[in-house]
């Protein structure tokens, strides 16, 4: 194969990575504002998002259906090995698990328009703190897979169980509330569905951290007993 053959060869595989990697980076940008406009519906009790809702579910889906074919096409026509394998591999996982947590965060805006017909439960600022927080993990762990950082992502899956711990909060005391008042039953069961969308939102930005993992050390975090830090090449 003459050489320049073989450069323009190389040249359009790094950019085909390039392109995976910018379009990653921007379904994560469209799903943290996906889920901040469903936050702030939540908060805002606002039964006016719907069509904003379903904008950004269109382009969500359109750019994690972009990710999957690039992918696809890299696998074909590349056979990307080592480090670019991982990435390919990881970027694939990381857009599915970004769909859902775009999916999670349109259930939320759909239950903040339900949201509207009920007077307020205190429980909802429990949902607030429970929001701001798995919003903040999906942002540090987007960054993470940005800047190929490891300790970052390690943190988001760490704290986990801190996720957790606020939705079983929230859970017990909405039921409680719940028993105590049969007039808060129907807006209680939209805040408890709320609390589970949002504990999911925690486990995609775990899962995501985990790929991340991968990507940077070619190593399984669920499997490793203690974190691993990346080979040198």
């Amino acid at each position: 194969m003459p050489l320049s053959q073989n450069t323009h060869i190389v040249s359009a595989y790094g950019a085909e990575l390039e392109m995976l990697g910018d379009e990653l980076a921007r379904l994560g940008g469209l799903v943290e504002i996906q889920l901040a406009e469903a936050l702030g519906a939540f908060a805002r009790r606002d039964a006016s998002v719907s069509a904003t809702v379903r904008e950004r579910e269109v382009k969500v889906n359109a750019l994690t259906d972009a990710i999957e074919k690039r992918v696809i096409r890299l696998f074909a026509l590349r056979q990307p090995m080592a480090n670019d394998l991982r990435m390919t591999l990881s970027a694939l996982k990381i857009s599915s698990d970004l769909e859902r947590v775009g999916d999670l965060a349109k259930n939320i805006a759909y239950r903040a328009q339900d949201m509207a017909a009920f007077a307020p439960m205190d429980e909802a600022g429990q949902v607030e703190r429970l929001g701001a927080l798995v919003a903040k993990q999906l942002r540090e762990v987007l960054d993470a897979m940005s800047s190929h950082e490891l300790e970052p992502a390690l943190r988001v899956w760490r704290a986990d169980d801190e996720v957790d711990e606020h939705y079983d909060a929230l859970t017990r005391d909405v039921l409680v509330s719940m028993t105590r008042h049969p007039d808060r039953v129907g807006p209680g069961a939209h805040i408890l569905f709320v609390g589970k969308n949002l504990e999911r939102v925690g486990d995609h930005a775990t899962n995501i951290a985990e790929s991340v993992h991968f990507m940077v050390t070619g190593t399984h975090l669920e499997m490793s007993k203690s974190p691993v830090h990346k080979d040198p090449d």
